[in-house]
């Protein structure tokens, strides 16, 4: 017993005893508008049909508070992963009357990773592996202000005969204060209820809904639109009305045709499983392959790489990477040969030489190009230019004639 409601396992099969196991798990999600008695031979129908039963039931209050559900939904999918581990089956959820919102909105929300806090990813995709099918019975109900009333007391209280008038101012004052929770919390979550259950598409199982023509409490207009809003989304829906049943009483009114239609959907739950493993079975082996290509690519582009970084040795070597040596003048690597260096020489830049004056070939440029005797000339030396000196002028004659005169002696 937690807080919230309770988890217990209804029956489960001995392994010891029957060497196959159970087919599967049945999470049956219970309400208190279902009493312990009604609930039981739903445990029995899917026991015998090979089922173990995990009974999840909530109390009343617990649709009202979010906290609540969600407590009592960790403790569920403890109980469900811990399972599972030991021997991964297939998975129904069963949810009768006002149970979707009770607890079972939050397992989905838990799984698919919508809301905080988040149990570990393995075991959610553990649990959305192995879900198989949902099974609505008498539901899911539309949580409005108008439905309040109806649960506004005990489904024990509320079959009695004559209520006294005590009773009477109860259920009254119940049902203002769940108005006023309506008007300032509770209308803010229906969205989100309903979010969820319509997100279980995602996990690819089918649905399975039970109802009545004459159900007050989950009207057929609510049930017809459920339905057609799952279809939308790509889910497999099959319905099944009856004229006259009770909420919630299907099966006590329609046990053959109930314990039928019932076995039937848990065969397709089991090829379902089936279904899902091999997809499972085609994805790891993909995985594995794509893996070993990878592999097989990075060992390719090493190997490459470490053929890209080699130095030719010999003349067997056909694969030469260019090098920027020779241009580093700071290069001492002691490995190139001495017809590189060699080589690497020969590109050094050019010294500026000079031509000293006094030297042989100095004096014989100096006679040859500067004339000694020219006529209104006044030759003299007045300075050094890089350490040589230099003839400047002082005046000259305009003449056509000196000037003819000067220009043949430079010639000479």
């Amino acid at each position: 017993m937690i807080g919230g409601g309770r988890v217990y396992w209804g029956k489960k099969a001995d392994r010891e005893m029957d060497d196959g196991g159970s087919n599967g798990v049945v999470v049956i999600f219970a309400w208190s508008s279902i009493n312990e008695s009604h609930l039981a031979s739903f445990v029995d129908l899917y026991s015998s049909l090979g089922w173990n039963s995990l009974v999840c039931r909530a109390d009343f209050l617990t649709a009202f508070y979010p906290e609540m559900a969600l407590s009592l939904a960790f403790h569920l999918l403890a109980e469900l992963v811990e399972e599972l581990k030991t021997r991964p089956c297939p998975v129904i959820f069963l949810a009768f009357s006002g149970a979707p919102k009770a607890c079972m909105y939050k397992v989905l929300q838990v799984i698919m990773g919508d809301c905080e806090p988040q149990i570990h990813p393995d075991d959610s995709q553990l649990v959305r592996n192995c879900l198989s099918g949902h099974v609505y019975d008498s539901g899911p109900l539309d949580f409005t202000s108008d439905l309040n009333t109806k649960f506004a007391l005990h489904p024990s209280i509320r079959r009695m005969s004559v209520p006294s008038r005590l009773i009477s101012w109860m259920a009254k004052g119940i049902s203002s204060g769940l108005d006023g929770l309506y008007l300032t919390r509770f209308e803010s979550q229906r969205s989100e209820y309903w979010q969820a259950l319509y997100s279980s598409v995602e996990i690819g199982a089918p649905y399975l809904i039970l109802c009545s023509e004459n159900d007050e409490l989950a009207p057929h207009q609510v049930i017809s639109s459920f339905t057609h809003q799952l279809q939308e989304l790509g889910g497999e829906v099959k319905v099944v009305k009856w004229k006259n049943s009770p909420h919630a009483g299907h099966y006590t009114h329609n046990p053959i045709q109930y314990r039928a239609v019932i076995s039937n959907f848990l065969e397709k739950a089991i090829s379902v499983h089936l279904h899902k493993i091999r997809q499972l079975g085609e994805r790891a082996r993909t995985h594995d392959e794509i893996s070993e290509l990878i592999c097989d690519l990075q060992k390719v582009a090493v190997d490459s790489n470490q053929s890209l970084k080699r130095v030719a040795t010999g003349p067997s070597d056909h694969f030469f990477l260019p090098s920027s040596a020779p241009y580093q003048s700071n290069n001492t690597d002691p490995s190139s040969s001495q017809e590189e260096q060699g080589e690497r020489s020969s590109f050094r830049p050019l010294q500026p030489t000079s031509i000293n004056a006094n030297s042989v070939l100095g004096q014989f440029l100096f006679d040859s190009c500067v004339p000694k005797n020219i006529e209104g000339w006044d030759i003299r030396f007045g300075g050094c230019l890089n350490g040589q000196p230099y003839a400047t002028c002082s005046s000259r004659k305009n003449s056509n004639r000196g000037f003819k005169k000067q220009l043949l002696r430079s010639k000479l």
